[in-house]
């Protein structure tokens, strides 16, 4: 599938502004991944655990670092404006972090999982847009150094959830899929429903309102022209408030 959308992938990627605000977008997850990390070490019981999650916790800030300068360094050179066109997500997907994951409520070998296929995914997708990116250099060379240290953080999250979880990880990582499923799918319907939700309020608009407006037209016909007179005992004084 992924050789298949390839020319897609392309395309995307060679529109300058779009690739600049992707870039921004990837710094914000890689942010907030590494602060979800360093909260991940503060409520781990192990020792080994909280080192490797500190030490990903600094390359995720890293890695916000290099995709922020790289995607300032682009919308510098672009011209003032531009449309703003849609993200098309799916085109382009990046780390996927701890969106889906509530660190304080996971244990050690859950979190290892779900971390692991995040990392997996994340080098798959960067190591495709090393191969896209040849007319673009830098930006490259940004997806490169963090290429290498997602394969490190894919490697690591996966020997500590064997060391961790020895007779269950090929389980724990099954779960975690499908929990990284049913994320996409959530994602999938919240789309849907807003756009079965403008299809529906267009309908009504055009359905519902023509006869209310017709209405409002006869009945305004039956109104009679210019000043109404008003009756002599209304123009009395005032001697209330209503």
């Amino acid at each position: 599938m992924r050789h298949l959308l390839r020319p897609f992938y392309r395309r995307f990627w060679n529109d300058r502004r779009r690739r600049a605000r992707t870039l921004l977008r990837f710094a914000e997850v890689e942010a907030d991944g590494g602060r979800d990390l360093v909260r991940a070490a503060e409520v781990t019981r192990d020792p080994t655990l909280r080192r490797l999650f500190l030490i990903h916790a600094i390359d995720e800030q890293r890695h916000a670092e290099l995709f922020r300068n790289r995607g300032l360094d682009l919308m510098r050179g672009l011209p003032a404006g531009g449309g703003a066109e849609g993200r098309a997500d799916w085109l382009a997907p990046g780390e996927r972090g701890l969106d889906d994951v509530r660190v304080e409520q996971e244990r050690d070998a859950s979190l290892l999982a779900f971390l692991h296929l995040s990392e997996k995914a994340a080098a798959r997708d960067f190591a495709n847009y090393v191969g896209i990116l040849e007319g673009d250099p830098p930006t490259r060379e940004v997806f490169e150094k963090v290429l290498h240290d997602e394969s490190f953080h894919m490697n690591y999250t996966h020997a500590q959830l064997v060391r961790v979880a020895p007779g269950d990880h090929r389980r724990l990582i099954w779960l975690a899929r499908l929990r990284r499923l049913w994320g996409v799918y959530l994602r999938f319907a919240s789309v849907l429903a807003g756009v079965i939700g403008a299809v529906v309020l267009t309908l009504q608009y055009f359905i519902l309102l023509p006869p209310f407006a017709l209405m409002a037209r006869r009945a305004q016909r039956k109104e009679p022209q210019g000043w109404t007179a008003i009756a002599p005992d209304r123009n009395g004084a005032l001697g209330r408030q209503y």
